[in-house]
């Protein structure tokens, strides 16, 4: 069964039974699914009841828990995108993906505004691999070690990539998440300030600077 979280207007959270989580954004004319779940639930059945605009589907890697790419109908369809993405190649751990494969960062960018989401990234960027970013309004990090990146790694690649705003990411909020995995609280302390917002979600704009913690998303 997929448990289906209204975060924003339009914005949801999709979890499958193996607490796999997809996020669809339904907007006029089109809708975004970033991810599509372990495959163990018919995810594609959920966002077909809930949309049926032409569908663009993000996977971030292709590990089992995020690329059950059979889940998502394909809808061909002839207009331009609405974004503009480009990625460069990582890998999901630090020795040349030899424990986890690879994992692709992402980068959006549609209406004025540019966001990077890091995926299960796993190492610190090399320089080429920073450059090829490039200029951020927002990066979406992983923070939470183990099977990604550290608080003291996650800090180092802010460093590199040097965006507007940072929402850190992929860590523990007890109950959820897995018990190697770390929680925020140590990436939060690593830095002289940051902020905790009271919605589950950040709006880009001339208030969305620093570390902004989103409020954690409850099922429902």
């Amino acid at each position: 069964m997929v448990t289906v979280t209204e975060v924003l207007k339009n914005v949801y959270v999709l979890k499958d039974r193996a607490n796999c989580c997809a996020n669809l954004v339904v907007g006029d004319n089109k809708a975004l699914l970033f991810d599509t779940g372990s495959g163990v639930d018919d995810m594609n059945e959920v966002v077909r009841s809930m949309t049926k605009l032409p569908l663009l589907v993000i996977n971030s890697h292709g590990h089992f828990d995020h690329n059950a790419a059979d889940q998502a109908e394909v809808v061909p369809f002839d207009e331009p995108c609405p974004f503009t993405i480009r990625t460069v190649e990582t890998f999901h751990d630090d020795r040349g993906g030899a424990l986890r494969g690879s994992n692709t960062i992402h980068i959006l960018s549609a209406g004025g505004f540019t966001i990077a989401h890091l995926g299960d990234l796993g190492h610190q960027l090399s320089p080429e691999q920073a450059e090829a970013v490039g200029p951020l309004d927002a990066v979406l990090i992983p923070v939470g070690g183990f099977y990604t990146i550290d608080a003291a790694g996650a800090k180092a690649v802010c460093e590199a990539l040097d965006p507007v705003c940072i929402i850190p990411m992929h860590y523990r909020h007890a109950p959820y998440g897995l018990p190697n995995v770390g929680g925020v609280e140590d990436f939060l302390a690593l830095w002289p300030e940051y902020r905790k917002m009271e919605i589950p979600t950040v709006e880009l704009g001339a208030y969305a600077y620093g570390v902004i913690v989103p409020k954690f998303c409850e099922e429902t």
